[in-house]
C-alpha cells in the first residue's frame, strides 16, 4: 500500500457560510460490505447510547473501509483504527472499526490517508486485518457516526437495520436531513487563539492521563458531554496547545496519550465549577482503567517536554510508534539515537574581502567533495544515488543562497555566519510549504550548508561507532548521512522528519534498508539498547516486543527467506502458466552495471534501458562514441537471443538537462517531453540513433520512442532513423512505441500498423489518463496503475496490437506489482519488464497462475468502479 504525506493545518477555522440547496440531504454510502446492525445494539454504552452521534454499525466482510462521501479527513488516530473526516456539507463523520481496537496500538491497521488529504466518495481509507482484529478485539463491528450538530434535523438510516440486512460497498446507507436555514457554527479547532469569553480565567493544574490509551474516542467523548453543561468557553491544553473540549474532533486531534500531562481552561460565569467537574473526571480515567506510570511526576509544574528524556522509558512498553514507510522492508534491532553536531559560529569576521574570499574556498571544496562522492556511486552503479548529489552541486551555485550570503558580509558579518543564516532562512521557507515535495528539500539545503559550514570553522565530520544490528534513530537525517553509513552495522532507520519523497528516502530504498519517517517526536527519548521490531512497509516501529511478537516476526522473516531461496533456485526456469503459455520476463535497467545481477536473477532480457543517466550531469551531451561504449557492455551480456530494448531520450517535464535548455512552461509535463524533444533537437538525437545502430550488430537490439501521443511523431522519428540507418548500412531493428498517454492507446489500432510492438508505461499512462501528478503530495495516493480506466486503456491496446500480430510489454510499476500481474497476463500482455529484484518472484507467481482464472479476473475488472475494489479481489483470490 502506498502511503502519503500531506500537510494539514489544524488552526484554520471555518468560515460562515449557508447550506446549498446540494446540501439539504446528504446521502452517506456504505464503506464496508457486510451485515447492517443497529447502532443501538452495539455493545458499548458510548456508540448505543449515541454518545457520539447517530448512525448505524456494520459487521464488516470486507477489509477496506472507503469514504461513505466526499469530504476533507481531519484526524487519523494514531492506532491507525479510527478516523474523523469533514464532508463538503461541513458535517463532521466518525468511522470507527472494532470495539477496543485501540488497545491493538495499530496491529492489524494501514491507514491510507492522513489529516488534511482530501477524499472522494469510495476511495480506501483503512485497511485492516480483519482475521487478527477478530482475535484480538472485543469485536469487529464497524460504526459510522454522524456527530452531533444543531444543523441536522434527522439522520436516517436507509438500510433495514431490524432484518439484519446485508450490505454491498457504497449501497446507500444514511440520509441526512439538515435545518433548512441554519448556518454552519464558527469553530475552534487545536491551536486557535480564540477570544474567551469576559470573566475570569480560570485554570487547573497539570493533570497526569492516566488511560492506558489516551484520549481516545470513548473518553473523549465523555469530556465533551461535561462541558456541554456549562456555558463556560472550556478548554483542554497539552504543552503550548489548545483544544475546544466541546469539540470531539478538536480534542481527539489533540493528540493526548498515556501519560501526557493536561490542563483544564475555562473562562466565563461558571468556569470554576467546569475546571473543578472536568479536572475530576480526567484524574479518574473517565470510565476507564487507568495504569500508573512510571516516573513522571504526578504534581503540578512544568510540562515535560515531548519526546523530551523527563518521560520514562517504561512508557513506551509494547508500544506501537506510527510513521511514513520511506523504505518497505522488516527487520528486528536495538535503537540507537543519533544526535546531529553543533557547531559554534562567530558572528563577526575579518574584511568583506578576507570572509568572501573564505566562503569562496569552502564551496569550491565543498563541490570537490560533491564530485568526488558523485563519482564514486557512478562507478560503484549507483545512478540514482549520484543524481541526488549532482544536484547538491547545483544549491552550491544558488545565486538566491550567494546572494543572501554577500549581504551578510557587506554588514561585517563572517563567512560562517552569513553562510549559516543563508542556508537555514532558505531551509526553513521550503519546510513551511504545503507542497510536501519542495518541503523535503529543505533537508537537502541543511545538508549542502552544513557541509560548507564545516569546512569554514575546520570542524571534521565527527566519526560514529554504530552498535551492531541499530535501529538508527534521528530528528532528521541527511543524504550525506545516509550515504555515510556502516551498512553491516546500520539494518534501519527511524526520523521524526522527511517522507517517502525525500532523497534520504530514494537512499534508503536504494540500498535495501528499512526506514520510516515523520515518526511521533516520542521516539526521540526512546533509550539506546531499547530493543524494537521496525515493519517499515507496515509504517511503525514496535517498541519492547513481547516474546510472541518476536517469535512471529522470525516466522515471518524465515518464511520470507524460505520463499525466496525456492524463487532463486527456479530463478532461471521460465515463467510458464499452468496452460502451457509462457510469458517473457525482462528487466528495467539503468546501465552496464547492473545487466549481470539482471541475469543472475533469471532476466531473459531488458525490457527497458533507460538512457537519460548518459545525458545527465553533464555540461555537453554524450557524443556517438561515448554512447556506443555505454550500450556494447550491456548488449553483448545478454548476447544475441536475449532482446535488449534501448528507449531514446525520454526528458523534459522533470528531467531537464543543463546543454538543452528549454523554454518556460506552465505544465512542462504537457510540453516538450519525450520524443517531442528529440525531434526538435535531432542533432542529438540522429547521435543517439546511430550509437544504438551500430550495438545492434552485436545483439538482440529493439528500439523504442518515449510519449509518443500522435501517427506524426512516430512517421518522423521512423524516417529520422531510416535515414541513419541507411547512411551506416547495417540491418533494420524493430521498431516500438512507449503507450503511456491516453491517445497512442485510443488509436492503437492505428500505431500498430506501423510499428512493432507496444511497451505499456502504466506509470504515465495512470497520470496522464487520471489527471493526477504521481509525485502530488495529497493526490499522488489516488492514483493506480490498476485503476478501471488505465486498465480499459491497456485492454484496447493488446487487442489492437493482437489484430495485427504486434505484441505488447508493460514496463511500468505495475508490472512488478504481484497483485496486478494475473489481471495483466488475463489482458494477454505478452511481456513483462520489472525490477531486477522482482524476477525471480513474478516467475514463481505465473507459474501458478491459470489463463483461464485470470482471464475471469481481467473481466471483472475491467466492469469495477476503482482500484481499491480490484486489488480487495486479488488479495482474496487463490493466486
Amino acid at each position: 500500500m502506498q502511503e502519503l504525506e500531506v500537510s494539514w493545518d489544524p488552526a484554520r477555522s471555518s468560515t460562515e457560510t449557508r447550506i446549498t440547496p446540494k446540501h439539504e440531504n446528504l446521502v452517506l454510502r456504505a464503506p464496508l460490505a457486510g451485515v447492517l446492525v443497529p447502532l443501538g445494539q452495539v455493545p458499548d454504552a458510548v456508540f448505543a447510547q449515541n454518545g457520539l452521534g447517530a448512525g448505524v454499525a456494520i459487521d464488516p466482510t470486507g477489509n477496506v473501509l472507503l469514504a461513505p462521501c466526499g469530504g476533507t479527513i481531519l484526524q487519523v488516530h494514531s492506532s491507525g483504527h479510527a478516523l474523523f473526516m469533514r464532508t463538503e456539507a461541513g458535517l463532521e463523520l466518525l468511522m470507527h472499526v472494532g470495539l477496543d481496537t485501540v488497545k491493538l496500538r495499530g496491529e492489524g491497521f494501514n491507514p491510507l490517508v492522513q489529516a488534511g488529504t482530501e477524499v472522494v466518495e469510495g476511495q480506501p481509507l483503512i485497511q485492516f486485518d480483519a482475521d487478527l482484529i477478530a482475535r484480538k478485539a472485543k469485536s469487529l463491528l464497524t460504526m459510522l457516526v454522524v456527530s452531533h450538530s444543531d444543523r441536522i434535523e434527522e439522520v436516517k438510516v436507509l438500510g433495514d437495520e431490524d432484518s439484519f440486512q446485508n450490505l454491498e460497498v457504497r449501497d446507500p446507507l444514511i440520509q441526512v436531513h439538515f435545518h433548512s436555514d441554519f448556518k454552519k457554527q464558527k469553530t475552534t479547532e487545536v491551536g486557535v487563539s480564540a477570544k474567551l469569553t469576559k470573566g475570569e480565567l480560570v485554570q487547573s493544574g497539570w493533570i497526569l492521563v492516566q488511560n492506558p490509551t489516551g484520549l481516545h474516542a470513548r473518553p473523549a467523548s465523555i469530556v465533551v458531554s461535561l462541558a456541554k453543561k456549562f456555558v463556560s468557553e472550556i478548554f483542554l491544553v497539552k504543552g503550548t496547545r489548545r483544544a475546544n473540549a466541546r469539540s470531539l474532533v478538536s480534542l481527539m486531534s489533540l493528540e493526548v496519550d498515556f501519560a501526557d500531562q493536561v490542563q483544564v481552561e475555562a473562562q466565563g460565569m461558571d468556569a470554576s465549577a467546569a475546571v473543578e467537574a472536568l479536572s475530576l473526571a480526567i484524574r479518574g480515567g473517565l470510565g476507564e482503567k487507568h495504569s500508573v506510570p512510571g516516573s513522571v511526576p504526578v504534581s503540578g509544574g512544568a510540562l515535560p517536554k515531548v519526546g523530551g528524556a523527563e518521560k520514562s522509558s517504561e512508557c513506551f512498553n509494547g508500544r506501537v510508534v506510527k510513521g511514513v514507510m520511506a523504505s518497505p522492508g522488516q527487520t528486528v534491532g536495538s535503537i540507537f539515537q543519533l544526535k546531529s553536531q553543533e557547531i559554534l559560529v562567530r558572528e563577526e569576521g575579518g574584511t568583506e574581502a578576507q570572509e568572501s574570499a573564505r566562503l569562496s574556498q569552502a564551496l569550491c571544496e565543498a563541490k570537490f567533495q560533491l564530485e568526488t562522492v558523485s563519482t564514486l556511486l557512478k562507478k560503484e552503479g549507483d545512478a540514482s544515488q549520484a543524481l541526488i548529489f549532482d544536484a547538491h552541486q547545483e544549491l552550491l551555485d544558488d545565486p538566491n543562497l550567494l546572494d543572501s550570503a554577500r549581504t551578510q558580509l557587506m554588514n561585517g558579518k563572517s563567512a560562517a555566519y552569513a553562510w549559516h543564516l543563508a542556508y537555514s532562512e532558505t531551509a526553513e521557507q521550503l519546510a513551511s510549504l504545503n507542497n510536501a515535495l519542495l518541503a523535503a528539500r529543505a533537508t537537502d539545503v541543511r545538508d549542502v550548508g552544513t557541509r560548507v559550514l564545516r569546512l569554514l570553522e575546520g570542524v571534521q565530520d565527527s566519526k560514529v561507532l554504530f552498535p551492531e544490528n541499530c535501529i538508527l534513530v534521528a530528528e532528521d537525517l541527511t543524504p550525506s548521512d545516509v550515504a555515510g553509513l556502516d551498512r553491516s552495522r546500520v539494518i534501519g532507520l527511524v526520523t521524526t522528519t522527511g517522507g517517502a519523497t525525500s532523497h534520504v528516502a530514494i537512499l534508503a530504498r536504494s540500498i535495501d534498508l528499512p526506514a520510516l519517517a515523520g515518526a511521533h517526536d516520542s521516539v526521540l527519548s526512546i533509550p539506546n539498547g531499547t530493543l524494537g521490531i521496525l515493519d517499515a512497509t507496515q509504517g511503525e516501529l514496535r517498541l519492547q516486543p513481547t516474546d510472541q511478537e518476536l517469535a512471529e516476526c522470525q516466522e515471518q522473516k524465515l518464511a520470507h527467506e524460505s520463499r525466496k531461496k525456492k524463487e532463486a533456485q527456479s530463478a532461471h526456469d521460465p515463467a510458464v502458466m499452468l496452460e502451457g503459455r509462457k510469458v517473457e520476463i525482462v528487466v528495467n535497467l539503468k546501465g552496464a552495471q547492473e545487466s549481470s545481477e539482471a541475469l543472475q536473477m533469471g532476466a531473459e532480457g531488458v525490457g527497458l534501458l533507460r538512457t537519460e543517466f548518459l545525458f545527465m550531469s553533464r555540461e555537453t551531451a554524450p557524443t556517438e562514441e561515448e554512447q556506443l561504449a555505454s550500450y556494447l557492455p550491456i548488449v553483448r551480456a545478454f548476447g544475441k537471443k536475449r532482446p535488449v530494448i534501448i528507449r531514446t531520450l525520454d526528458v523534459g517535464g522533470d528531467k531537464p538537462l543543463r546543454y538543452l535548455p528549454l523554454p518556460h512552461e506552465e505544465n512542462p509535463f504537457l510540453g516538450e517531453r519525450g520524443l517531442r524533444v528529440s525531434l526538435n533537437r535531432q542533432d542529438i538525437f540522429r547521435t543517439q540513433l546511430r550509437a544504438i545502430l551500430r550495438a545492434s550488430l552485436d545483439g538482440d537490439v529493439r528500439i523504442m520512442f518515449p510519449m509518443v501521443s500522435t501517427l506524426c511523431e512516430l512517421r518522423q522519428a521512423k524516417a529520422i532513423l531510416e535515414e541513419e540507418r541507411s547512411s551506416l548500412g547495417v540491418p533494420a531493428v524493430s521498431v516500438g512505441i512507449m503507450v503511456e498517454v491516453p491517445s497512442a492507446a485510443l488509436l492503437a489500432d492505428l500505431f500498430a500498423r506501423e510499428c512493432d510492438f507496444f511497451s505499456i508505461g502504466s506509470n504515465d499512462l495512470a497520470q496522464y489518463t487520471l489527471a493526477i501528478d504521481r509525485g502530488h503530495p495529497k493526490l499522488a495516493a489516488q492514483m493506480d496503475g490498476l485503476d478501471t480506466s488505465v486498465l480499459r486503456l491497456i485492454d484496447l491496446a493488446v487487442k489492437a496490437a493482437h489484430a495485427h500480430g504486434k505484441w505488447v510489454g508493460v514496463c511500468g510499476g505495475i508490472a512488478s506489482d504481484l497483485q496486478a500481474v494475473p489481471i495483466l497476463l488475463g489482458l494477454g500482455v505478452d511481456e513483462l519488464s520489472v525490477s531486477i529484484p522482482a524476477v525471480p518472484s513474478i516467475k514463481a507467481q505465473i507459474r501458478s497462475l491459470s489463463q483461464k482464472e485470470c482471464e475471469r479476473l481481467a473481466l471483472r475488472a475491467l466492469g469495477a468502479e476503482t482500484a481499491a475494489e480490484i486489488r480487495s479481489w486479488t488479495q482474496l483470490e487463490s493466486f
